[in-house]
């Protein structure tokens, strides 16, 4: 009987969930519509550090304040492969778990004015098939990015601010609304994941939650399917 029990709840629990997979025509809808100005090519991360794991999470610190010295594209590479970045080749599968590989988190870069040696200011995409940054505006939306997250002066101070977004639909197409709370589970996935990662690159970064979700939309030229969830400033200890 307790078999039986159990069996049944699991059938009940399972009808519940949405196991529809997304047509061709929905899928190319939940990839976003994104114009590309140039595509910029990143150096392979760097897979070896003196920094151990143990002792990365021992250090990891929320860091709010940093230096006036530029980041480096190899940094870039570094925290946008460890987010996700794609490590297994054939399957495409990335450094950060996802609820049924259904990937819905899209990473962005608003870049300042000075902020990385080898980029000019602009908003970028990651497109982590390819480990390239696509730019989609040229303009520096730093400091109208500090009015939208509530003037944190973190956000302004920072040369890099890393946006997580995400498109829901990816993940609850199949898994009904249950799939917002793995889209949610996936970003803290990846926004550990960078923590650890700029301890290893002698970065400091802390995460932002608080900040208006129309208004970062809006200067990133997210999709309208693509929604905020972290704006994330990096930056060289101060």
């Amino acid at each position: 009987m307790t078999v039986s029990w159990l069996v049944s709840v699991t059938l009940l629990a399972f009808s519940k969930l949405k196991t529809v997979f997304p047509s061709l025509e929905a899928e190319s809808r939940l990839k976003g519509e994104l114009t590309v100005e140039e595509k910029i090519s990143l150096p392979e991360p760097k897979l070896k550090s003196d920094v151990s794991v143990e002792e990365a999470i021992y250090r990891r610190r929320s860091i709010r304040r940093y230096s006036e010295k530029p980041l480096r594209l190899q940094d870039l590479s570094n925290l946008l492969w460890a987010a996700q970045g794609i490590t297994d080749p054939i399957n495409k599968f990335r450094a950060s778990p996802s609820a049924g590989a259904t990937y819905p988190l899209e990473m962005y870069l608003v870049v300042k004015r000075g902020g990385v040696e080898e980029l000019t200011e602009g908003v970028y995409h990651y497109d982590p098939y390819t480990h390239t940054l696509e730019r989609t505006s040229d303009i520096d939306v730093s400091e109208d990015l500090y009015y939208a997250a509530v003037s944190q002066r973190w956000v302004r101070e920072a040369p890099v601010n890393i946006v997580i977004a995400c498109v829901y639909e990816r993940t609850t197409l199949r898994y009904g609304e249950r799939g917002v709370r793995y889209v949610h589970m996936e970003a803290g996935h990846a926004a550990e994941n960078l923590y650890l990662q700029a301890v290893s690159l002698g970065l400091g970064m802390v995460v932002v939650g608080a900040f208006l979700d129309d208004e970062v939309q809006k200067l990133l030229g997210l999709p309208e399917n693509f929604k905020p969830l972290y704006i994330i400033p990096v930056g060289r200890l101060k």
